[in-house]
């Protein structure tokens, strides 16, 4: 029979029994219901991730179409636009079209035409330069950039002071003869060198060496010109009367002389100013 004394401690092992059962169904509850809660916090980030991924995926997709769709907007110049300006085919067409371009010289609005790779192409098989200059080899002289002109524009020839002889008078008449080049130029300038030895070497009676001295012959007429016109800068009056002199040869000869007759081409002297940057005429100027 048991005593209180045995009674009591059984009830106490019986709760301790009872409490410590309790405690492992709640460990075993808590430990069930933990991967629950570990399931659910990586199901909601692997839900974020996507979402985040597709907003990447769609702000990229959406970014390269933007892309896709401003280069294909992106203005392109083919090669049969790439002279924005038709082609001078009379005199006076050309004429202006030089004038114009040294305005723009003179103001420093240059616009820079036909100097890309588009142009590079366009005439590359073939050339149709709508003007010829012949001009001085002075560095500070260049046709193309005092008439704001390109690639393509311009037949250009260049000795010293303008000096002609066949070979250059045949290189002259190559674009009218050869391209229907309607305009030719003869630039003469301010303070040329070569004009300037010539007249020293005329006036004093000294030959250059070399080769130079061909030059002097070539400008002689011109010097006499200067010498029977007298001025404050004799010079400067004979660099103007070797443009004046050349000018009306090429006008008249035999070759270009039909083509200024039947107004097909004009022959223009003309003078640069190294101070101003602005190209005065002196003859021969289409109507």
């Amino acid at each position: 029979m048991d005593t209180p004394r045995d009674t009591t401690r059984g009830a106490t092992r019986d709760t301790a029994r009872n409490a410590a059962e309790d405690t492992a169904k709640d460990a075993s509850g808590d430990a069930a219901a933990r991967p629950d809660r570990r399931g659910l916090l990586a199901g909601t980030l692997a839900g974020a991730a996507v979402a985040l991924t597709g907003c990447s995926t769609t702000s990229a997709a959406t970014s390269a179409s933007s892309t896709s769709s401003t280069s294909s907007a992106k203005p392109t110049r083919s090669t049969s636009s790439a002279s924005p300006q038709p082609r001078p085919v009379t005199p006076a067409a050309a004429f202006t079209r030089l004038m114009d371009g040294n305005k723009r010289w003179v103001s420093g609005d240059l616009q820079h035409p036909d100097r890309d790779p588009d142009r590079r192409q366009f005439v590359a098989e073939k050339q149709e330069p709508f003007g010829s200059v012949l001009s001085c080899i002075d560095s500070r002289v260049p046709p193309e950039l005092l008439f704001d002109t390109g690639l393509g524009d311009l037949y250009v020839m260049r000795t010293g002071g303008e000096a002609v002889e066949p070979v250059v008078t045949g290189s002259v008449e190559y674009g009218p003869m050869t391209s229907g080049t309607p305009l030719v130029i003869v630039l003469g300038h301010q303070r040329c060198g070569a004009v300037q030895a010539a007249y020293k070497s005329l006036r004093d009676g000294k030959p250059l060496p070399g080769s130079l001295q061909a030059i002097v012959e070539a400008l002689r007429p011109a010097y006499e010109k200067a010498v029977e016109e007298g001025g404050d800068d004799p010079v400067e009056t004979m660099a103007r009367a070797q443009v004046k002199l050349t000018a009306a040869d090429l006008r008249s000869n035999d070759d270009l002389g039909p083509l200024v007759k039947k107004g097909a081409l004009a022959v223009v002297g003309a003078y640069y100013s190294l101070d101003t940057g602005k190209v005065e005429v002196l003859s021969g100027a289409p109507s």
